[in-house]
């Protein structure tokens, strides 16, 4: 990752396991606001996107479950401080009509099957992740050898479309950088994905986080977005990240190689 200047910046703050945790108190909707009906949402991974997504969402009103690699138990200090309710990973889904996955790519492998058999029947699943191959992740020969985009590679291992976000975003900015729509330095990320009604429903929850949204097209388009591309973590407006997602590079570069 680069930072605006150019200069190569490790990819350690950005993405899955990366980034501030800053506790945010939880919050009340403003009395006659109009805002959307509250969701019910799944949170897998409780690491720094994770748990300030958990944050953000539990503030603005959201039904959230959130889980982790270690258990329910380990996760009370999260529960207390936002409301959400913490459970098993197989469990995370039920009835819920978003889920995120904001696991480490080699774990989602190891993520139960059946993970979305009780999730709403219209669910969107929101895939933040990464590879890292020499950072952490490993050679995953889909991606590397059958140069499936990192999402993609996800979608086959879940058995369920994805929606990529958040993928390039500092969760510290999940907590301090959300605007007001109209707002003159709102930021805007991403979202790509197949699935037109759940990519509608995924840009409105971002837009309700407090970001705008710029479409990037479908999964197989979403290497725009990956690691080491001009959008990822770039915190610019809509014109300069569509901007950044079209002078994307399909190369992968050495440095993101096995």
């Amino acid at each position: 990752m680069t930072d605006k200047r150019g200069i190569a910046r490790p990819p350690r703050a950005v993405g899955v396991d990366h980034g501030g945790s800053r506790r945010e108190p939880k919050r009340t909707p403003t009395p006659g606001r109009a805002r959307r009906a509250d969701m019910k949402i799944g949170i897998i991974g409780a690491g720094n996107i994770g748990g300030n997504l958990t944050r953000r969402l539990t503030a603005l009103g959201h039904d959230v479950s959130v889980a982790n690699s270690r258990g329910p138990h380990t996760l009370g200090g999260l529960a207390e401080e936002t409301g959400a309710t913490p459970v098993r990973a197989e469990d995370a889904a039920r009835g819920a009509e978003v889920v995120v996955v904001t696991v480490p790519l080699k774990a989602v492998p190891d993520l139960p099957s059946g993970l979305f058999d009780e999730a709403a029947e219209d669910v969107a699943v929101i895939d933040t992740g990464n590879y890292y191959p020499r950072q952490r992740d490993g050679k995953i020969e889909g991606i590397e050898d059958e140069g499936l985009t990192e999402s993609r590679w996800t979608e086959r291992q879940i058995g369920h479309p994805v929606i990529k976000a958040f993928n390039g975003t500092y969760a510290q900015d999940i907590l301090d950088r959300h605007r007001p729509a109209g707002a003159s330095d709102r930021m805007a990320l991403p979202v790509a994905g197949d699935d037109e009604a759940a990519k509608r429903k995924v840009r409105a929850l971002i837009e309700e986080l407090g970001f705008d949204t710029v479409d990037a097209g479908g999964i197989d388009d979403s290497w725009r977005q990956q690691p080491d591309t001009p959008v990822y973590g770039l915190r610019g407006d809509t014109e300069s990240v569509a901007k950044a997602l079209a002078e994307a590079s399909p190369e992968r570069k050495p440095e993101f190689r096995a």
